[in-house]
């Protein structure tokens, strides 16, 4: 008795892996492993690159921005359509200094979420749900494992980030204290250089934790998708179908299939028979087919079933055991009899009208 009790009580474990149907079904619903903090590293990786060959070029035109609007905008009259001049103007050369920049960052994101999930569309994430403002499920989600997980991965964050400025500063602290005794014009290549080493330390550091926060999600994505053994079968039944209801479905259609055989052996001419295993009754129309042609066969109970129809409705039943067997095998119902056999049908046939002329 324990021992079934403890049988019972794993049945429902979730041990086994996720099938292709549950994986698939979960991408539509947009549940896929994607690790956010690889997505950011790979955009800050990229941006700072970014800068570190096009940062002299920026700082060339910002200086021309502010330059052209203390020369030409201070000096001219506050009026609306001055105004607007200044502003559209302002936004449009911001827009030209902005655009690659922003545009490095937004391919940099969507190459890093392509390399991990795919192209994949769906508003299922975004769609209201009741149970995404169930307080109960809120608590959970808090003081759950993955919450735990995130901290310590903030934790570590912070740690890469801090430790990448610090390398970057003791390796140039020469540099940095001197930076005190100089005008503040020679300080800003030293501040941008600076800021462009960091972030590029800081980004290599977090594409690292990012890598291994994949593999977690990952790891952890397809733990979440686990089924029981009786989750695996119930798919299987909703996909395939339940074996008991196809195995009735197969079998009222073979009952509907005999039904229609039966119903077309009082119009058949002639029942050949082996004379116990096989049956099969042929009938011969002109105005239909030029051969005679197969309207009902079988073995063993179904031959035995023609018979007792054709004997219920006067149809003549011959034995002949060798055409029986090989008519059976080589022709099914509605077939017209192979020419091979024409001959010694014919003959049947003949002898078969002969006999019901006499009658």
């Amino acid at each position: 008795m324990l021992l079934q009790l403890n049988l019972q009580f794993f049945a429902g474990e979730k041990t086994e892996k996720a099938t292709p149907k549950k994986k698939q079904d979960s991408r539509k619903k947009g549940q896929v492993a994607k690790s956010q903090d690889l997505n950011t590293a790979v955009s800050l990786l990229v941006l700072f690159g970014f800068l570190t060959f096009f940062a002299t070029s920026m700082g060339t035109n910002i200086f021309h921005m502010f330059q052209h609007s203390i020369q030409y905008y201070m000096l001219m009259d506050v009026t609306e359509a001055n105004l607007k001049t200044i502003v559209f103007e302002v936004m449009e050369q911001c827009f030209y200094i902005l655009a690659p920049f922003m545009l490095a960052a937004v391919a940099a994101g969507v190459i890093a979420n392509y390399a991990q999930v795919g192209w994949l569309i769906t508003t299922e994430p975004i769609t209201p749900k009741l149970e995404k403002i169930d307080p109960i499920k809120g608590f959970k989600r808090i003081f759950s494992m993955r919450a735990i997980v995130e901290l310590l991965k903030s934790i570590l964050k912070i740690g890469f980030v801090g430790t990448a400025a610090f390398i970057v500063l003791w390796l140039n602290i020469d540099e940095v204290l001197k930076m005190a005794l100089k005008p503040i014009e020679d300080t800003l290549p030293l501040v941008g250089t600076l800021t462009v080493q960091m972030g590029l330390v800081a980004a290599a550091a977090l594409l690292v934790l990012g890598v291994l926060d994949y593999f977690y999600q990952k790891f952890d994505f397809e733990k979440s998708l686990r089924m029981s053994k009786q989750d695996i079968k119930d798919e299987h039944k909703n996909s395939e179908g339940d074996p008991l209801i196809k195995s009735r479905i197969r079998q009222t259609q073979r009952e509907m299939a005999m039904r229609r055989m039966m119903q077309e052996v009082p119009n058949a001419d002639v029942v050949i028979t082996n004379p116990t295993h096989y049956a099969i009754a042929l009938k011969y129309d002109e105005s239909k087919r030029d051969a005679p042609y197969v309207v009902a066969k079988g073995t063993d109970y179904i031959a035995q079933k023609i018979k007792l129809v054709a004997k219920e409705h006067d149809i003549m039943t011959v034995e002949n055991r060798p055409l029986a067997r090989a008519l059976h095998d080589q022709a099914d119902i509605g077939d017209s009899v192979p020419e091979e056999f024409f001959k010694a049908i014919a003959e049947i046939l003949a002898y078969v009208y002969r006999i019901k002329n006499k009658v």
